[in-house]
Formats: structure tokens, sequence, C-alpha cells
């Protein structure tokens, strides 16, 4: 008899999960750790081999390819970019028609060839312009299209693929918890700071790969990258049988497209009561005894706020009579719509932080190159193998948050999270505008040393002068990345975790672009080159501390902003359990109680 408990909870299946033949999950047997430890293999993989070509490819753009600085800056944060925005894309083609375990594979596949094809790009003679005539940089011919060409092409192919493979990656890890079952859910909630550790690849990115790329091959060292990205592909594909699978439940964008179409046809109309407004069935939601299906919702509370969109939902004409989507809405459809709409102060105000990130992957590298980065007599380190501390302090920052911070916090404030995801947020943005302040003071003494002998090769100054500005940044990312990852998926509508990642990882698109941008304007203000040019291709000869005071204040007054958003902001948590809150309004509630 003391077998039956066991056996009952070996056989017990979830409502909303299925293995990959299709049927009921059988919980015993699929997700939780095992299977989420694989898809995080992918993952680490992927970070381990975009880092490891981002974060020195500044110095092949000048070095070999013969770019300007201020070019090759712009060349790594569009790659960067790139990468991160079309993480939309990737998500909007996992949610329609893929799925988020087919559109990892495929998107990981894509990756694959795009390093492939890098990696033919350094080694082949032909794709590289000839080596300075002048031992000291003279002479340099640039690179021409034919072979920047080639070298763009490698480049946005694993920014494809790693688009498509990021913005399915954390949701899919995340649906191998079941959000019913306590003990999984608190699971779930370490998922999100665990995830972090994937910078065990960007830690083995920024040493070994880089290493290797400057003393033994840049070939050698994004051929790695192309075996670890298939390995990592290995590894995810041979837990397909453990997985937890959620069904498709079509684009959020079509659904947000179709809310605001409807809103804006009825916009003379005046909005009734909400109980007047068309909603889903109680009868029919999600969580009663209804077969599941992936059309089903959760009934939502109604809302005050942004009451303009609540015309979608108004019948005209006979309710009986089928509607387009593009002409009337559900009422919950709408409150989906409304609490995107919330999420995005928070996205907006996230976007500088990455910014200042870029500048680790750029003109800290472009630093690093100009100053004694000697161990020893005969040890030096590689400009980019900078970022080991910029990483260490990452892997550092996660587990003291965790284990002390937040049992700390926990006390003091009474909340089970310790400290909220804005919280967190904000955290990481005052350290980011720390950094820059840190950067700005080490440049000036960077270019007061290098005034001591204009003539040498390398400034009497050792480079570990730069690493504050790598931790800093580091551990304001670790407190950022972590915060809008738990943010975007803890506070968007259910079924539409992958748009929300998309919209996360887009604030990191747009901050490299920022970067870009700025740079691309302090160029032409300021000039390519001169008295008064802040970023000319000689550093010794530019004020790249002013750029560096100039995020600084752009990141204090963005800081202003966001202080200003997450105070009035309230979570979905607490907009449920309590109708008070903000002006909600309670509603039949839809789904069954036991």
């Amino acid at each position: 008899m003391a077998s039956l408990p066991e056996t009952a909870e070996e056989g017990k299946t979830l409502a909303d999960a299925w293995d990959f033949k299709g049927r009921p999950a059988v919980k015993s047997t699929t997700g939780g750790w095992t299977s989420a430890a694989m898809i995080l293999g992918v993952e680490l993989c992927e970070r381990m081999t975009t880092l490891g070509i981002a974060v020195n490819l500044v110095t092949y753009l000048t070095g070999t390819m013969h770019l300007g600085n201020a070019a090759s800056a712009n060349v790594v944060t569009n790659f960067l970019g790139t990468s991160f925005m079309l993480c939309l894309l990737g998500g909007f083609v996992a949610d329609t028609y893929l799925g988020r375990y087919l559109t990892i594979a495929i998107f990981t596949a894509i990756q694959a060839s795009g390093v492939t094809i890098l990696t033919i790009s350094t080694a082949a003679p032909g794709l590289r312009p000839p080596e300075c005539s002048n031992p000291l940089g003279g002479g340099c011919v640039r690179a021409n299209g034919t072979q920047l060409g080639v070298l763009y092409l490698g480049l946005y192919l694993t920014a494809l693929g790693t688009g498509g493979l990021k913005s399915s990656v954390s949701g899919f890890g995340s649906d191998q918890f079941d959000e019913g079952d306590r003990a999984e859910k608190k699971q779930m909630m370490r998922f999100f700071s665990w995830f972090f550790f994937i910078s065990i690849g960007a830690l083995m990115a920024v040493t070994v790969l880089v290493y290797i790329q400057d003393n033994v091959g840049r070939r050698w060292g994004y051929g790695i990258c192309a075996v670890a990205i298939v390995a990592g592909l290995a590894v995810f594909l041979s837990g397909t049988s453990r997985y937890r699978f959620k069904r498709l439940v079509g684009s959020p964008l079509s659904q947000i497209a179709s809310v605001v179409v409807s809103a804006w046809r009825k916009r003379r109309l005046d909005v009734p009561d909400s109980s007047m407004l068309h909603d889903i069935d109680t009868d029919t939601a999600e969580g009663c005894s209804a077969p599941y299906s992936s059309k089903k919702k959760q009934k939502l509370l109604h809302t005050k706020q942004f009451r303009f969109l609540d015309r979608a939902a108004i019948v005209e004409g006979d309710a009986t009579v089928d509607q387009t989507k593009w002409r009337l809405s559900t009422l919950t459809d709408v409150e989906e719509v409304k609490q995107v709409i919330r999420m995005l102060p928070t996205w907006a105000t996230t976007i500088m932080f990455w910014t200042v990130y870029a500048q680790m992957t750029t003109f800290s590298v472009s630093q690093a190159t100009t100053m004694d980065r000697h161990i020893g007599p005969s040890f030096e380190i590689p400009a980019g193998s900078l970022t080991v501390f910029f990483v260490g302090s990452i892997l550092i920052t996660v587990p003291i948050y965790d284990r002390l911070i937040v049992p700390a916090a926990r006390r003091l404030t009474g909340n089970p999270q310790g400290v909220t995801p804005l919280q967190r947020i904000a955290v990481g943005l005052v350290l980011s505008v720390v950094a820059m302040c840190a950067a700005a003071l080490t440049e000036r003494k960077r270019l007061r040393a290098a005034r001591t002998d204009p003539t040498a090769a390398v400034v009497p100054l050792t480079v570990f002068w730069l690493v504050p500005q790598f931790l800093l940044v580091g551990a304001g990312e670790a407190f950022t990345y972590i915060g809008q990852l738990d943010f975007f998926l803890r506070e968007c509508p259910k079924g539409m975790k992958t748009m929300s990642t998309g919209l996360f990882l887009s604030t990191l698109s747009l901050g490299f672009f920022l970067s870009s941008t700025l740079v691309t304007i302090v160029h032409k203000v300021t000039g390519e080159s001169g008295k008064g040019a802040w970023l000319p291709d000689d550093l010794n000869k530019g004020k790249l501390y002013d750029f560096y005071w100039l995020l600084a204040v752009l990141s204090v007054l963005n800081l202003v902003v966001f202080a200003a958003a997450a105070r009035g902001y309230v979570y979905k948590e607490k907009r449920v359990g309590d109708e008070s809150v903000n002006g909600v309004e309670l509603a039949e509630e839809a789904c069954c109680h036991a």
C-alpha cells in the first residue's frame, strides 16, 4: 500500500504540457532541472560563441582589416544589436509557426553555418588585406568590399542564429517547470538566477578563446566556436524525449495589432460598463473542466487604465454573428495588451544600460591595446581578455545576490523575493553610472601617462587600471539582465513568453544601436581627427573621457525617468490579489476552485 502514492505520482500528467510524441507530459519523467540543464547547455555554447567573436572583434577589425576605431566599434555594436533585435523575429516564428523547440534547433544550425563562414573568412589569405608595410601601423590598406562582404555574411548569419536561439531559450527552459506546483515554481524562480551561469561559457570565451585568437590564430579560435555550437546543438537534441512542450498560441503581435485596430475603428463610441463588453465565456476558460485548447485563456480582471482600448470589446450589431478579430476583441485580449503597454516604460528605460555595456567590448578593449598588458617579463594579456574581469564580476555577483542579499532582504521587507525585479534593475542602472564615471577618470589618467612619452608604442600605465569599469558593468549586468528577465517573463500575459523575451532582448539591441548612433554623431560633430576630436583612430590624441562623461550624464537622466516609472508600477500579482489597487475591478473568475 505504501507504494501506491508513489505510483500515482509517477503517472501524473500535466494538463497544459505534452511530450515529444504529443501525449500529455508525465510529470515524473519530463521537465525539471535535467531538461532545463540541457536547454541551458545550448545557450552556454551560444554565449561562448557570440562573446568569443564580439569581445575581440574590434582588434581584428583595426589590426587585420585596417578599419578605424570608430568604424570598428560600430561594426561590433551593430553586430550585437542585430543579434538581439532578431530575437523579435525568432519569437514571432516560434509563437506562430515552429514552437520554441524547433526554433532553437533550426536557428542554432544557422548560427553554426555563420561561424563556419567567419572561420573561412579569417583563414583564407585572399579574404584579408595585406599586412601594413610599416610595423608601427603605416602603409595600411583597408579591406576591400569583397573581403568585408564575406566577413559581414558570416557575422550576420551568426547574428540571425543568435536571435532565433535566444528568443526561445529562457521561455522553453521555464516551460520545464509546472507553475501550479509550489516546489517546481520555486525551482523556476531560481532558474532565472542560475540561468546567468551560462556566463561560464563567456568566461571561456574571454580567456581561452581570445588567447587562441591572438596567439595561435583567429581561424583556430573561430573554428572552436563552430565546433562548440554544434556540440551544444547535439546536447540540446539529446534531451528531446524529456522536454515538456506547450502548444502554439499564435503571435501576440497580431493580437496587439487587432486590439488597436478594433479600438480605433470604434473610437467615436462611448465606453460602457465593463459588464457590457465582450469577453470569453467562463465555462470555456483555461483551468476549468473543458478540455485544453490553445485558444482558451484565463479570464482576466478588468482595469481602468488605458480605457480607450476597451472599445475593441464593444459589440456592434448582432453578437451571435461571428466577427473577425479586427472588429471585435475579447476584454481578456484587451487586458493582455494593456499589460504589455504597462511594461513599456521599463523596456524603454533599460536601453541605456546596454549602451554603457557596449563600451566594454569596443572602446575599453581599444584602450587596453595601448596600455602595458604584461604579467611578469614575458606573458602579455590579450586586450580582449580584460573582459574576464567583467564576466568574473557577473559570476561572483549572482551567488552573492542569491545567497546573501535575497535572504537578508526577505527578513527586512517580508517580500518572498527579497528584492523585486524593478529594484534589481535599479541597482544595475546605478552601477552603470558609477562605471562610466570610473572609466572617464581612468582615461584621463591614461592620457596623462601617454603624454610623458608621446613616441612610445605602449602607454607606461598598467592595463589593470581598467579593471574597475569592467567589474562595475559586470555587476550591473548581473542585476539588470536577471531583473529584466524576471520582470518580462513574470509580468507578461500568459502565452506571450516568447514575445516578451524578444521585447526584453530588444533593449540590448537598441542599446548597441544607440551606442553606434552616439559614436557616429560624436565622430561627425567633433571630427575624425585633430585637436578637438573625441574618438580619433589614435586614442592618445582624442578625448574618449568626454564620451564616457556624456554616457554618465545620459545614464543619470535615464535613471531618474526609470525611478519615476517604477514607482508607479503595480505588479500583476498585486493587481490580481487586490481589487482596490490602481482602479482594478474584480470580474468573475474563470478558473474553477477545488
